[in-house]
C-alpha cells in the first residue's frame, strides 16, 4: 500500500469528519431564565430601529433607519453601531440607501456581507436587494428583485439570499402586483431568480377549500398571495415562507428554485377556555374568556428548529388586515348582521363591553350566503405556534399564555383587546447553556417572552422582558459569535427607535 498517496486523502476525510459548526463546539454555562438588559442605544424617532443584523467579524450591528429627523425630513439609511462593548453601543457611521429606493425593510449578514431589502419609491414597482461589505460599508452588488421586498435572509451556508416580496396593491386597489420570492445566488455573481405562485392558479379552489384566503378584489391567486417572512432549513435546501394575509405557509425548494406547496393553517377556536381572550377595549377590565369566535393565525415571523428529522416551524401569529381606500375587510361585530340561529343572544353580544367592539373580517363567516354571519373570524391568534414543516400540521400553540403573562407583568394594553391583542410579531431561536430558546416579541405589550423549546413539541415559559416601544426586530447572537463570548439578545423597537441588548447570567 502506498501510504504517501493515500495520506492526503485520509487527512481530508479526517478533517471533514471532525468539522463541526463552530457554535456547537462553543459552550458557556448560562442560566436560560435570567436574561436582563445590559445596554441600549436610541438611534432616532418613530419608524427607526425596525430591524437589526449583526456581523461577528467586525463586531458591528447594522440597524434600519426609516424615519423623519427632528426637522421633519424623511431619511432612509442603515446605521452602523459598534457593539464590541454591548453595555455601551456606539454609533459609528451610516450607510446611505436613498439612491437605491425607498424604505429599507430588512437586513441580513453572512460571511462579511450585509444584504438590505429596499422597496421602490413607487411601492408597486420591483425593489432591490443591495449587498455591502461589512468591513468598509462599500457596495458589493445591487440586484433587482420582486415588488416590495419585505424580508430577506441568507441561507445558513451563505450560498443564497432569499427575499420575500410582498407585492402589496396601491391604495385604490387598481394595481395589485404578484407576491414573489427572489432567490439570489451569491456564488454565481448574485444571479437572481424570482418565482411566484402563478403555477398554483389551477389549485386555487381546492386550496381555498382547505382554508387558504384569496380575497382581494379581482385578484388572481398569484396577485393575492403576499410573502411576508422566510426561514431556511439547516441544510440550505428548503425554505418556508409565511403568507400572512392569506393565513398560510409556502414551502420553497431552493436548489430547484421552485415553490413546492402551500399549507393553509386553519383557525383557532376562542370558544375554548385555554384560548380565552379579552375582546373589548371598552369594558374597563382585562378578562380572558371564551367567545363564539374563531381567528386566523396569520403569522408574521417564522423560524425553524430541526429535531429528530422533523423541521419544527415556529410562527409569531400577529394577524394582519387589508385596509385600503379601494378595499377594507374589517368591521366591528356591532356593525354586522348576525345569524339568529348561530347567535340567538346577538343583541346582548353586540354590546360594547361584549363582542361589539371586536374587529373581524367580512370576507368569511356567511357560510350559507344569506347575507348574515353564521361565524365570526378575527385577525391573528395572539399566540405563537409550532408546525410540522413537512406535514403542515399544528404541533403546539401557546393558547392565551402570552397575554396572561403580559397581564401579570402589567404590560397588557387593554386598548388593543378589540383588535389583535398583544400582537406577537417578531421571533428568534437561540440557546443558553444546553437549552434551546425561543424569543417572541409582542408589538403591543412592548415585551419579549422567553421560552425553553428544547422539546419543540412542548415549549415552557421562562420569563418576560420589557423592551422599547413596539418591538419589531428580535435577534439572537450565539455566545460563539458574541463580542463578549456570552449569549446576547438584540431587540429593535420601531415605536421609539431604541435598540436594547440583553444577556443571561453565567452559572
Amino acid at each position: 500500500m502506498n501510504y504517501k498517496k493515500i495520506l492526503p486523502v485520509l487527512t481530508v476525510i479526517v478533517a471533514l469528519s471532525c468539522k463541526k459548526d463552530h457554535q456547537e463546539d462553543f459552550y458557556v454555562p448560562e442560566d436560560p431564565a435570567s436574561f436582563a438588559e445590559i445596554g441600549s442605544i436610541d438611534i432616532g424617532n418613530e419608524g427607526a430601529a425596525e430591524i437589526s443584523a449583526y456581523d461577528p467579524k467586525t463586531g458591528r450591528l447594522f440597524v434600519v433607519y426609516n424615519a423623519e429627523d427632528n426637522n421633519g425630513v424623511f431619511l432612509n439609511r442603515i446605521d452602523v453601531i459598534d457593539l464590541k462593548d454591548p453595555s455601551k453601543p456606539v454609533k459609528l457611521t451610516e450607510i446611505a440607501s436613498s439612491g437605491y429606493g425607498g424604505y429599507v425593510n430588512s437586513l441580513s449578514v453572512k460571511n462579511g456581507l450585509l444584504a438590505a431589502a429596499i422597496e421602490s419609491k413607487v411601492k408597486q414597482e420591483p425593489g432591490k436587494v443591495v449587498i455591502f461589505n461589512t468591513s468598509d460599508n462599500s457596495l458589493v452588488k445591487s440586484v433587482t428583485v420582486g415588488v416590495l421586498p419585505d424580508m430577506l435572509t441568507f441561507s445558513p451556508d451563505g450560498r443564497y439570499i432569499l427575499s420575500a416580496n410582498e407585492g402589496e396593491p396601491n391604495a385604490d386597489y387598481t394595481n395589485d402586483p404578484v407576491g414573489s420570492i427572489s432567490i439570489i445566488d451569491v456564488q454565481n455573481n448574485y444571479e437572481v431568480k424570482t418565482i411566484d405562485f402563478s403555477g398554483f392558479e389551477s389549485q386555487k379552489a381546492a386550496l381555498m377549500q382547505q382554508g387558504l384566503r384569496v380575497f382581494g378584489p379581482n385578484a388572481t391567486l398569484a396577485q393575492d398571495l403576499e410573502p411576508e417572512y422566510i426561514t431556511v432549513a439547516e441544510d440550505s435546501k428548503t425554505a418556508w415562507v409565511t403568507l400572512q394575509e392569506n393565513n398560510a405557509i409556502a414551502t420553497i425548494d431552493i436548489t430547484a428554485k421552485t415553490i413546492k406547496n402551500i399549507m393553509p393553517l386553519g383557525f383557532k377556536d376562542y370558544n375554548v377556555a385555554a384560548n380565552g381572550v379579552d375582546v373589548s377595549d371598552k369594558d374597563n377590565v382585562i378578562e380572558f374568556k371564551k367567545w363564539n369566535v374563531k381567528s386566523m393565525y396569520q403569522p408574521d415571523a417564522i423560524a425553524v428548529l430541526h429535531k429528530n428529522g422533523v423541521p419544527y416551524l415556529f410562527t409569531a401569529n400577529e394577524g394582519d388586515v387589508r385596509e385600503y381606500a379601494g378595499f377594507a375587510e374589517a368591521k366591528r361585530v356591532s356593525a354586522l348582521k348576525l345569524d339568529p340561529a348561530a347567535f340567538p343572544d346577538a343583541l346582548t353580544l353586540q354590546g360594547q363591553a361584549m363582542l361589539g367592539r371586536l374587529n373581524v373580517t367580512t370576507t368569511l363567516g356567511d357560510t350559507d350566503k344569506d347575507g348574515d354571519y353564521d361565524q365570526l373570524y378575527s385577525f391573528g391568534a395572539r399566540s405563537f405556534s409550532v408546525w410540522d414543516g413537512n406535514a403542515g400540521t399544528l404541533v403546539f400553540d401557546s393558547k392565551n399564555e402570552l397575554e396572561v403573562q403580559a397581564k401579570a407583568a402589567a404590560l397588557y394594553d387593554d386598548g388593543r383587546s378589540d383588535d389583535k391583542g398583544v400582537e406577537p410579531e417578531g421571533l428568534a431561536l437561540g440557546e443558553a447553556g444546553k437549552k434551546k430558546l425561543l424569543f417572541v416579541g409582542m408589538e403591543r405589550a412592548d415585551a419579549v417572552a422567553v421560552y425553553d423549546v428544547t422539546n419543540p413539541t412542548n415549549p415552557s415559559f421562562l420569563q418576560l422582558l420589557k423592551t422599547g416601544d413596539a418591538p419589531e426586530g428580535v435577534m439572537f447572537i450565539h455566545a460563539a459569535d458574541s463580542p463578549i463570548k456570552q449569549s446576547l439578545l438584540i431587540v429593535s423597537s420601531e415605536g421609539d427607535g431604541v435598540v436594547k441588548i440583553y444577556k443571561p447570567n453565567k452559572l
